[in-house]
């Protein structure tokens, strides 16, 4: 039987866009103003826009978020990123008008084999429909997508397709029942 061997691990095919000064710069900045407690949104916006985030109108950021690569981030219309979301967007990540991530979720992009023995990098998108909302302390595996007004619910973990109008739990999250929105 095999054995895993970090030794042979190798992620050269990954790129990960913008220039290596480019990477540099944004990393001291996601830092110094993303990650800070500065107040309002404007600034957060601002900075990620500068590195090629398509961020919307009136988009909420709270204080000390964490964004790895913005040139791959969008977000609609009138969404809400609560503290500390970070979004590990390896890939692409796409999230629509109205919806709300909520403080302390993590959006991860990218994963490793674990059936290969040298631990081979996995890169998926993830795509949150409009007026989707990830509860509070929630995880959201690569390659899923919310369907729209889609709820998951505080501290679970989002792997695959979730329904539209539907409110999901757990670890693995399962759907638990409809959402009706008066």
């Amino acid at each position: 039987m095999a054995e895993v061997n970090l030794q042979s691990f190798n992620n050269s095919w990954y790129k990960p866009g913008g220039s290596l000064i480019g990477r540099l710069l944004w990393f001291v900045l996601n830092s110094l103003i993303l990650k800070s407690m500065l107040p309002g949104s404007f600034w957060r916006r601002a900075l990620l826009r500068l590195f090629g985030a398509k961020i919307g109108k009136m988009v909420i950021l709270k204080p000390r978020i964490s964004v790895k690569y913005p040139w791959n981030l969008s977000i609609g219309d009138h969404s809400w990123l609560g503290e500390k979301v970070w979004i590990d967007n390896l890939g692409k990540v796409s999230i629509g008008s109205h919806c709300c991530i909520s403080q302390g979720a993590i959006l991860i992009c990218g994963n490793h084999n674990y059936k290969k023995s040298s631990f081979d990098l996995m890169v998926k998108p993830i795509i949150i429909m409009n007026g989707a909302w990830v509860g509070a302390a929630s995880a959201i595996a690569p390659g899923t997508e919310m369907g729209k007004n889609c709820v998951l619910s505080i501290g679970s973990t989002a792997i695959g397709l979730l329904e539209p109008n539907a409110i999901y739990q757990g670890n693995p999250a399962v759907k638990i029942k409809d959402r009706v929105i008066d």
